[in-house]
């Protein structure tokens, strides 16, 4: 992961956006999971706000943690019933060879 000032300057930097997914009655559905993760390929953060009809079973800071294992991204923030992902990009194989 990245450096605890990285950490800050995401947090800064989604701090005035909105959500780009809602986790609803459905919580953690394959749909929504891959809906992340393709988010999280194009934008490497994503901020995500849980609504109160998904906590019935877990609360904020379990489904956070399941959603970051699930797409295997870092945690970067839970305030509330929002939460900040973050994940590196990948290099693709092209920009890695030499021709």
């Amino acid at each position: 992961m990245r450096r605890p000032r990285t950490k800050r300057q995401i947090k800064r930097e989604l701090s005035s956006e909105r959500p780009k997914i809602w986790i609803g009655k459905k919580g953690t559905s394959q749909e929504t999971l891959a809906e992340i993760d393709r988010q999280l390929e194009g934008t490497e953060t994503i901020k995500i706000k849980i609504l109160k009809s998904a906590l019935t079973d877990d609360n904020a800071k379990t489904i956070a943690s399941k959603v970051a294992t699930q797409t295997k991204s870092t945690l970067i923030e839970i305030r509330g019933h929002t939460i900040i992902l973050y994940r590196k990009k990948k290099e693709s194989d092209t920009t890695s060879k030499k021709s």
